[in-house]
């Protein structure tokens, strides 16, 4: 959880039996914004592809960084732009709304490892 801060480190990735990584918020926000964060980010999606871990992005509050996390392959976020933290008794609710929602351009993204020579 929270990949890249605190006491997150590579030798975890290296050392503990995980199977997904969560990429903290504080670098995907500003990730249309800021190289550094797009850079950490893509490097994080590749290692994960590579050792054959899962990925959710935290912190997705815009379109434009869904889209681009999407364009890097990354097929789990989370975050106020799908929906804000709620009590348990609202999940189901909340769970029907965003299925009725129109899904955006489904098209298959291409694999990781050939979209990540393009960073802008």
């Amino acid at each position: 959880d929270d990949f890249g801060t605190g006491y997150s480190s590579l030798s975890q990735v290296k050392n503990l039996p995980v199977q997904e990584l969560k990429v903290d918020r504080s670098f995907v926000m500003d990730m249309a914004s800021n190289r550094t964060d797009q850079v950490i980010v893509t490097s994080v999606l590749r290692l994960a592809e590579e050792l054959g871990l899962r990925v959710v992005a935290e912190g997705i509050e815009d379109e434009t960084v869904r889209r681009m996390l999407e364009d890097l392959g990354c097929e789990q976020a989370q975050g106020y732009l799908f929906a804000k933290p709620l009590p348990a008794s609202q999940i189901p609710a909340a769970v029907k709304e965003i299925e009725a929602r129109p899904r955006p351009d489904a098209a298959a993204p291409l694999p990781l490892r050939r979209r990540f020579d393009g960073l802008g």
